[in-house]
Order: structure tokens, then sequence, then C-alpha cells
């Protein structure tokens, strides 16, 4: 059962690291007045299948929590985050 759990583990893993990447092809090509809807609708594919593996993953019994994505810099969903501009912007000004 370990195993099972450890290897959908390891599959969000991957997905998450794959979803950043199309996320950020996606800004680069909406900064460059490009069309995105490729790069989008791959992410939004690999959000399906991140759902599924999770479901998987609390069948499998595992804990109530999902794996959390590594440490490292958060990119915020806000205002800040749609200009370009992040929080140690602010803290900087201030």
């Amino acid at each position: 059962m370990d195993n099972k759990i450890n290897e959908i583990r390891r599959k969000v893993s991957a997905l998450r690291a794959r979803m950043i990447e199309l996320e950020e092809l996606a800004r680069n090509q909406l900064k460059h007045d490009l069309d995105c809807a490729e790069a989008a609708g791959r992410q939004l594919a690999l959000r399906r299948e991140m759902v599924g593996l999770i479901a998987e993953w609390k069948a499998a019994g595992a804990g109530d929590r999902v794996p959390g994505p590594p440490d490292g810099p958060r990119v915020g969903k806000g205002k800040l985050a749609r200009l370009g501009l992040g929080l140690h912007v602010l803290s900087a000004r201030t």
C-alpha cells in the first residue's frame, strides 16, 4: 500500500513541475501577445489528471493532506501576480 502511495506522490510531483512549466510558457506567450490556448489547454488536462491522482491517493489510505509542492518561491494568484509584481517589490518600497 505504501508503494502505491509513494508512486502517486511521485506522479503528483512530476505533474506539478510540468504545470509550472506550462504556466510560465502561457505567461510568456501572453507577454508577447501570442495565443496561449494550447499551453492553457494542456495545463487544464494536467489538472484533471491531478484530480484523478488525488482521488487514487485518498482511496489508497493516505492521510487527509495532499502532498505539497517543494519549498520555494510561491506565485500568488492575486492582482499583484497578474501584474507581474510580487510582495517583495512592495516591501522594498516601504
